[in-house]
């Protein structure tokens, strides 16, 4: 049940009335007709009073305290329902007390992402200082006099541009993760052959895995399109980074591989092993991370923004997967994440889940 001040005021007039009436009671020579006056008089006009009171110095000033926390409920934190109380007093302070805690939890969220933009703005300072800081030397080396030396202009001009390249790309990585976060890029879904990417994948990085005499190999045990649902160009560009990666860090000789495993009846599951360096495990939880790079002299000379696997992170999930690394320290690393599947994949033969031959 809940009291309000026309509740109450029954409540205290009804107790007035009934105890005035039994002490008139008790007089004697009192008639019944006197009795039941006085019972209406004491019951009616406590009745007033105390609603008034409580209407007009009570109840109003706590439904107007309670009104103006709804609002500013409503506006920032959506308040979900109205909360019910036997005492009003309990309901606001329930009301103060939620409140309070919304506002306490607002504000370390607040400090959490200040701490993250901080961070943030001091990576990416690092980051674009080396692109930018090697073009200027470059530059400023031929406008002192080396620009007369034909073959000292070519080769400081190449690497002012591979520089300017560097800086490119890690612009247009910093643009792809804001856009992704802020929902400017849209995923836009659809039915392809994972098989056929992997393979165009595939002959795209020949030219870099033969360079670096990595043996690029994909699982051949599923004779059929293995079609799945996803945004086909992010997809691509999640592919292209993992099996680059697994190129650059695979030894000399080694070997990088793709293969499928098919998850309960409604998911593909993409896995890309290589045979190299392996993730320490103190890092392993770390390599999603913006800028992070497990080492980071070797990682800046092989090339790359810092920012891959932080945008294929983003990229699955936004598709409701999730990006996962099994890696052993000098042994090498698998990245595997799950895919829905659009149609049945036929399986070529009983130990389709045996991974040992390769095409």
């Amino acid at each position: 049940m809940q009291f309000n001040s026309r509740a109450i005021a029954l409540l205290l007039a009804l107790c007035v009335a009934v105890i005035t009436t039994a002490f008139l009671y008790l007089l004697p020579n009192i008639t019944t007709t006197a009795i039941v006056i006085a019972f209406l008089l004491s019951f009616s006009s406590s009745y007033i009073l105390v609603r008034l009171v409580l209407e007009f110095l009570f109840f109003r000033q706590i439904e107007t305290i309670y009104d103006s926390l709804k609002k500013i409920r409503d506006s920032e934190l959506a308040l979900k329902g109205r909360m019910s109380s036997v005492n009003p007093l309990k309901r606001i302070n329930r009301e103060i007390s939620s409140f309070a805690k919304s506002k306490e939890k607002e504000i370390e969220e607040l400090k959490e992402r200040e701490n993250f933009r901080r961070e943030f703005i001091a990576d990416v300072s690092h980051e674009l200082k080396t692109p930018i800081f090697a073009a200027q030397g470059f530059v400023h080396t031929l406008l002192d006099g080396a620009i007369n030396d034909k073959e000292v202009r070519k080769k400081f001009l190449k690497k002012a541009a591979k520089s300017l390249d560097a800086l490119d790309l890690l612009v247009a990585d910093i643009l792809t993760i804001s856009q992704i976060e802020s929902g400017e890029i849209k995923m836009h879904f659809e039915n392809f052959d994972m098989r056929g990417m992997c393979a165009e994948i595939i002959d795209q990085l020949d030219g870099k895995s033969e360079k670096k005499g990595v043996e690029l190999k994909m699982s051949k045990k599923y004779k059929d399109p293995i079609i799945v649902r996803g945004d086909y160009r992010r997809i691509y560009q999640v592919m292209l980074n993992l099996i680059s990666n697994a190129i650059k860090y695979t030894k000399n000789g080694g070997q990088a591989k793709i293969s499928f495993k098919e998850i309960e009846d409604s998911k593909i599951r993409i896995m890309v092993t290589d045979n190299g360096r392996g993730i320490p495990e103190s890092d392993i939880s770390r390599i999603f991370e913006r800028f992070y790079r497990v080492d980071k002299s070797r990682s800046r000379e092989k090339g790359g923004t810092g920012l891959g696997l932080s945008i294929v992170k983003h990229i699955l999930e936004s598709h409701d997967s999730e990006i996962f690394v099994e890696s052993e320290y000098k042994i090498g690393s698998t990245f595997y994440f799950d895919l829905n599947k659009a149609n049945y994949i036929d399986k070529v033969d009983e130990g389709w889940e045996e991974e040992e031959d390769y095409a």
